[in-house]
C-alpha cells in the first residue's frame, strides 16, 4: 500500500494506509492519464478545472507561474547587482512588508538561510499590531534600510499602512539629519507588484527608485519563484541559479504523462485530492526545523486553493506532536525532512505508528534546503491537479472580500461590531468573553470556563479547531498558543489550526468561509497600551487590526460557523496563561 517516486531532485514516498485509498488513487492516476491531465495542464488548457468559458477566461489569466522559474532566471544577474549596489551604498537591512503569499515566501527562504553577516538584515513585517510593527521596523535606521512594498494589486490595506508608517519615518530622518535631494524617500523603498493601474495605485509609486514588476499572469500564492520571494532572497546573498535550478527540474518532472507513478507532483496532488474526497481532509505538515517555514507557506496555497464551494483540504501546520491516540481518522501525514537534521523529538518513531495504525503518510525528503525551489514547484503543481479531483478551481479566491468589505464598514463606522459592542458572556480576570449570535441568544453559565464549555460543546466529529490570534506574535504567545492547541487535541482528538491576524485572512481565512462548513473558531483579541498612528491615515494602527478581527468575526458568523471571542487584556501573554487554565478546566482536565 505504499509507493517511492524518485524524480530529479527531492525523494518522495507515499503510504495510502488502506486498501480502497490506494485503490481510489490509481483509479484517479487511471483517469487523469487517459483525460491527459499532464499535458492539458502544461498547455494552460483551463477546461481541466471548469466547463464554464467564463471561469476558464480566469484561470487562463493566472497560470504563468508555470513559467516563472525560467523566466526569472534571465533575472537573476540584475537581482545580484541590485543586492550588491545596496550593500556598497551602506544599506544594512531591509524589510519586506507583504501579506499572504508576498510574506510567505520570504519567511519560508529566510527560515531556511538566515541573513548573512555579509549581506542584509532582512525582516518580514505582516501583523497591523502596533507592537508588532514597532519590534520589526524601530531598532532599524530608517536611511540604511530598504522598505519593500510587496503587493501585486496595489491595493492591499496592510502593505500600504505599512508603507506609510515608514514614509514618515524616512522623511523624518532626513530632515533631521539635513538629507536633502538629490536624494528622496523613495531611494529608500522598493516596490513588488504587477504592471499598469497596480503599480500605479500604490502612493509615491512615481517617485520611488527601484520597481520590481511580475508578470500579472501569476497569482500572490503562487508567486515564490517571482520577485516575491526572488528580491529578498538576493539581499540575504542566496545563489538564485541554484534556487530556480531545482525549481525548473522539478517543473520538467512534472510533465512527465505516461504514469503518475513517475510524476511526483501529479502523484502528490491526486493522493492529496483523493484522500480528502474519502474523508481524510486535515492535511498535517511535520517539518524538520530548518524547513518549518514551507508548512506556513503551503497552508496558504493549500487552503486557499482548495477552500471553496464547500469542499477544501484543510491543512494543519505547527502542531505539536501528540500520542498516535490523539489523532482522528480524518488525518494525512505529510513528513517534511531535511537530510543530515535531527528533526523533531520523536516525529519519525510517530509516524511509523501511525501508518501502522492505518493512517496515511507522505514522507518527502530535501538533500538540501536550496530543494526549497523545487518543493515549491512541487506542491504549487500539485494543487493544481488536487483542485481538479475536487471539481473545483484553485486559482481563485471567492470569500476572501468578504472579510475586508465588513472591515472596511467597521473602520468607516458602519454597523454594529459583531462581538465587540455587546455586553461580554462573562469576565475574569484579565478575560472577557464575546459571542456569537447563536451564544448570545441563549442562555449561558455567566462565567467564563461555562462559556468556553458551551462553545466546546458545539464541536462535531469532523471539526477542525481554529485559534485566531490577533496580537502581535512573540515566543510567549508562539509557546502558549503551542500548548492549547495541543490541549484541545488530546481532549478532543479534532485537528487545530493556529494563525496570527490579519496575515491568516489572507491565507486560511478562504477556507474557513469557503470550504465545508467544520471550522470551530476561538478569536482571541487584546488591548494596545501603545498604539501607533498610520501617518495620513484616519485610524490607528490598533484601531486597524480590532477592525480587522471584528470584520472577520462577522463574516464567520454570517455562514453560521461559531466563534468565541476571547480578549485577552492589556497582556495578551498574561491573557493566553488565564485562557490556557480557564480551556484545562471546562476540558475537564
Amino acid at each position: 500500500m505504499s509507493e517511492r517516486i524518485d524524480t530529479s531532485g527531492p525523494s518522495m514516498e507515499l503510504a495510502f494506509g488502506s486498501e480502497a485509498a490506494e485503490a481510489d488513487h490509481e483509479a484517479a492516476a487511471r483517469r487523469a492519464v487517459e483525460e491527459r491531465w499532464v499535458e492539458r495542464l502544461h498547455d494552460r488548457d483551463a477546461s481541466l478545472w471548469s466547463p464554464d468559458p467564463t471561469v476558464q477566461a480566469a484561470i487562463a489569466e493566472r497560470l504563468g507561474w508555470l513559467d516563472a522559474p525560467f523566466h526569472f532566471a534571465e533575472q537573476v544577474g540584475a537581482l545580484e547587482t541590485f543586492g550588491e549596489e545596496l550593500r556598497d551604498n551602506g544599506f544594512t537591512a531591509a524589510v519586506v512588508a507583504g501579506m499572504g503569499g508576498s510574506s510567505l515566501a520570504p519567511r519560508v527562504l529566510l527560515g531556511a538561510f538566515g541573513t548573512n553577516p555579509d549581506w542584509l538584515d532582512l525582516r518580514v513585517l505582516d501583523s497591523t499590531d502596533p507592537a508588532a510593527v514597532a519590534a520589526t521596523v524601530d531598532d532599524l535606521d530608517p536611511l540604511t534600510t530598504l522598505f519593500i512594498v510587496a503587493t501585486k494589486s496595489g491595493t492591499t490595506t496592510e502593505p500600504l499602512a505599512f508603507q506609510a508608517d515608514a514614509w514618515a519615518r524616512i522623511e523624518t530622518a532626513m530632515r533631521d539629519r539635513g538629507v536633502h535631494r538629490p536624494s528622496k524617500a523613495g531611494d529608500f523603498m522598493a516596490l513588488v507588484s504587477d504592471p499598469g493601474r497596480n503599480v500605479e495605485a500604490i502612493p509615491h509609486h512615481d517617485e520611488i527608485t527601484s520597481v520590481f514588476l511580475n508578470p500579472a499572469d501569476i497569482g500572490g500564492r503562487y508567486a515564490a519563484l517571482t520577485y516575491v520571494g526572488l528580491l529578498p532572497a538576493s539581499l540575504i546573498g542566496l545563489d538564485l541559479d541554484e534556487l530556480l535550478g531545482s525549481a525548473e527540474l522539478m517543473l520538467a518532472a512534472s510533465t512527465t504523462r505516461e504514469s503518475a507513478a513517475d510524476n511526483a507532483a501529479l502523484s502528490l496532488g491526486l493522493a492529496i485530492g483523493t484522500l480528502a474526497r474519502g474523508g481524510r481532509d486535515k492535511l498535517t505538515f511535520i517539518a524538520d526545523p530548518e524547513i518549518a517555514g514551507l508548512g506556513l507557506w503551503l497552508e496558504q496555497l493549500i487552503a486557499e486553493s482548495t477552500g471553496k464551494r464547500g469542499v477544501g483540504i484543510v491543512p494543519i501546520d505547527g502542531e505539536p506532536l501528540g500520542a498516535p491516540e490523539a489523532y482522528g481518522p480524518d488525518r494525512v501525514f505529510v513528513r517534511l525532512a531535511l537530510a543530515g537534521s535531527a528533526g523533531p523529538a520523536g516525529a519519525d518513531r510517530l509516524l511509523a505508528d501511525l501508518a501502522t495504525a492505518g493512517h496515511p503518510v507522505i514522507r518527502i525528503t530535501l538533500a538540501d534546503p536550496i530543494d526549497l525551489g523545487g518543493e515549491f514547484v512541487r506542491w504549487e503543481v500539485a494543487t493544481a491537479f488536487a483542485g481538479a479531483v475536487l471539481g473545483i478551481d484553485p486559482f481563485d479566491q471567492p470569500n476572501v472580500e468578504e472579510a475586508k468589505e465588513l472591515t472596511r464598514r467597521v473602520l468607516a463606522g458602519h454597523g454594529a461590531e459583531a462581538g465587540t459592542e455587546t455586553e461580554p458572556l462573562a469576565t475574569e480576570g484579565s478575560l472577557a468573553l464575546h459571542g456569537d449570535a447563536a451564544l448570545r441568544l441563549s442562555e449561558g453559565s455567566g462565567n467564563v470556563v461555562g462559556e468556553l464549555r458551551r462553545h466546546l460543546a458545539r464541536v462535531r466529529s469532523t471539526s477542525y479547531l481554529a485559534l485566531q490570534a490577533f496580537i502581535a506574535p512573540t515566543p510567549g504567545s508562539d509557546a502558549a498558543l503551542a500548548r492549547i492547541r495541543a490541549h484541545l487535541r488530546d481532549r478532543t482528538g479534532r485537528a487545530t489550526t493556529s494563525g496570527y491576524g490579519p496575515r491568516f485572512l489572507h491565507s486560511t481565512g478562504q477556507l474557513h468561509k469557503g470550504g465545508a462548513p467544520i471550522g470551530w473558531f476561538l478569536q482571541l483579541t487584546a488591548d494596545h497600551p501603545t498604539d501607533r498612528p498610520i501617518p495620513g491615515w484616519p485610524y490607528t494602527f490598533g484601531r486597524l487590526i480590532d477592525g480587522q478581527a471584528a470584520g472577520d468575526f462577522a463574516a464567520l458568523e454570517a455562514h453560521d460557523l461559531p466563534v468565541l471571542r476571547v480578549h485577552l487584556g492589556p497582556d495578551p501573554e498574561r491573557g493566553l496563561a488565564e485562557l490556557e487554565r480557564a480551556l484545562a478546566a471546562a476540558l475537564g482536565a
